[in-house]
């Protein structure tokens, strides 16, 4: 059995860019802080396993989403149910449960939280998805969907929106070889002033859903990107996103775009020589640095590198935590955040040694 070696297996102090690195082993019951040498600096202990994310917010506390007795478990992965926040010393300060979370949730700048959710189609709907495998539905052809939900800290929804009631299923089919109990599977939801993005692995595409209509006020298909992860906006207004490579046709490895969503022309691009030397299939992500690089999570094989503008890998990191999986011993990795020493999630509580 080939096992890599573990730990920060490259640094280069003059091109990476300081900070601490914040990420949870799906599954595992700890988020981890580390600093550009690989030592843990700071730790939580989740109560439950963790499902996919972590994340600090501004004032060092931790959001993370976990795996929930009665969350709502689909055949693709990402389940969770819970939503906690814990301050900087663990103490778990709050919570919100829903069966259908799953993926992503974030803090928004005014104290409520966005996240995604599963819920199961109306019947009209379901008989319109078109792709996928024949027959894979569930029991008695049900199909579940996505919503999106925002909450008040005291869990009131105040805004929703609803995947069964606005996605074109014709032009939006299920790739090749998806199951069909489930369309779309989003993954990301990233939030703007205005609206919030979202990314479909199960569609190949992103689509910008219109907070004041609730509508979709557009969406770019690409079947090449093989089941994107991680859509986001960049500063500059380029949109970055991880395109896994899994399940296409000439793309069997994985990439990092950026594109102008105005022109859809690539601007940048990240990846592996030889190509299948970066792939991971599912989870995965990336984050645009103020340095100008991109740290990026393999998620599938637990790696965190960070790549300068040229493709030039500066600093890189295999997790050695691991869980126990039905496949062994896995150390999956769902995003990864690197924060400044002095950035308002810190704020200089720990140092980037």
């Amino acid at each position: 059995m080939r096992v890599l070696k573990t730990g920060v297996t490259e640094c280069n102090r003059d091109r990476a860019t300081p900070g601490l690195t914040l990420f949870a082993t799906i599954h595992g019951h700890a988020a981890r802080l580390i600093d550009m040498t690989g030592k843990v600096v700071q730790e939580w202990r989740l109560h439950s396993p963790n499902s996919t994310l972590v994340q600090l917010l501004p004032g060092g506390h931790l959001l993370s989403t976990e795996l929930g007795e009665d969350g709502r478990a689909l055949r693709g992965g990402g389940n969770g149910g819970i939503i906690r926040e814990y301050d900087w010393d663990g103490e778990l300060v709050w919570e919100h449960l829903d069966p259908g979370q799953h993926h992503d949730a974030r803090r928004l700048p005014n104290g409520n939280t966005l996240y995604l959710g599963w819920e199961k189609m109306p019947g009209d709907a379901a008989r319109r998805v078109v792709g996928g495998v024949a027959g894979s539905e569930e029991e008695g052809g049900a199909i579940h969907s996505d919503y999106l939900r925002e909450v008040t800290p005291a869990g009131m929804t105040v805004w929703e929106w609803h995947a069964h009631d606005d996605m074109d299923f014709e032009a939006l089919p299920l790739a090749p070889l998806s199951l069909r109990d489930e369309y779309g599977h989003a993954n990301t939801c990233f939030p703007t002033d205005d609206g919030v993005l979202v990314s479909f692995r199960r569609l190949n595409a992103i689509s910008f859903i219109d907070r004041a209509s609730g509508r979709i006020r557009w969406h770019k298909h690409d079947a090449s990107w093989g089941g994107p992860h991680d859509c986001q906006y960049l500063d500059n207004g380029n949109i970055l996103l991880f395109a896994n490579g899994y399940n296409t046709v000439d793309l069997p490895f994985s990439r990092v775009i950026e594109f102008d969503p105005e022109t859809n022309e690539t601007v940048w691009e990240y990846k592996g020589w030889p190509h299948l030397t970066f792939y991971s299939p599912h989870i995965s992500g990336a984050q645009r640095l103020a340095s100008g690089n991109t740290l990026i999570c393999e998620g599938g094989c637990g790696r965190l590198f960070e790549v300068a503008d040229d493709g030039t890998n500066v600093w890189e990191y295999i997790s050695p935590f691991d869980v126990k999986g039905p496949r062994g011993p896995e150390n999956w990795i769902f995003r990864a955040y690197r924060y400044a020493e002095n950035s308002p999630e810190i704020a200089k509580r720990v140092t980037a040694r």
